[in-house]
């Protein structure tokens, strides 16, 4: 199928929520049945983010593979496809994951279920840098790291040899676009969840302004 012009492909990473391997950096505050717990609230959140901001059709890629029942529950109910993630590593999954879609779509965004502050406007603005001719767009985390990315074309060297989870993410991956000279735009700084201070962080901010952040 030739790429359309008319919608994007919104694909979201997620891993089951298997106690004690996901969200381990919290269970030191959580324990292990707390941080799964917060990881399919996460996964709930980013999927209703990626279906109301109404882009197109939305995948969900998971791992290690689709017959994990609460990610099945999650394709139901929120009525996406559900596909597994296919690669020796983050970076290799991910490549995988846009080259596929963009053999079927001419914009692909990419997101995790990290970051509960990216919104549905966040996926609409990315989908219009793509929109209006940039060939990436990126969502810079505090991390170091990068919450969103979207391609309108896709190039393993934006993957390969990338310490995941590490500060230098963001400033690979955009070394890496500029030696392929192509055009890109940079939303907004988000965060993730990942660490203690980012769930008090977080906890702040549903006290603080329940309405806009609880999905």
């Amino acid at each position: 199928m030739s790429p359309t012009s008319c919608d994007a492909l919104t694909i979201v990473f997620a891993k089951a929520p298997s106690a004690g391997e996901v969200k381990t950096r919290l269970i030191p505050l959580l324990g292990a049945q707390g941080a799964a717990a917060l990881h399919r609230q996460l996964v709930h959140r980013t999927l209703a983010t990626a279906t109301e901001a109404d882009l197109g059709p939305v995948e969900l890629h998971a791992a290690p593979d689709i017959n994990d029942a609460f990610l099945q529950d999650c394709a139901r109910r929120f009525g996406v496809a559900l596909a597994p993630q296919h690669g020796y590593d983050l970076g290799a999954r991910m490549s995988n994951a846009l080259e596929d879609g963009l053999a079927r779509h001419s914009h692909v965004i990419i997101i995790g279920t990290d970051c509960p502050v990216l919104t549905t406007q966040h996926l609409r603005d990315a989908n219009t840098a793509l929109a209006e001719g940039n060939d990436a767009v990126l969502i810079p985390a505090e991390d170091g790291g990068y919450a969103l990315m979207g391609l309108t074309r896709c190039d393993d060297t934006l993957f390969e040899n990338i310490a995941w989870g590490g500060d230098c993410v963001l400033a690979v991956t955009r070394d890496r676009l500029k030696a392929l000279k192509w055009d890109w735009r940079e939303l907004e700084t988000l965060w993730d969840i990942d660490r203690p201070d980012d769930y008090r962080r977080w906890s702040e901010l549903l006290i603080i302004n329940e309405s806009k952040y609880l999905a």
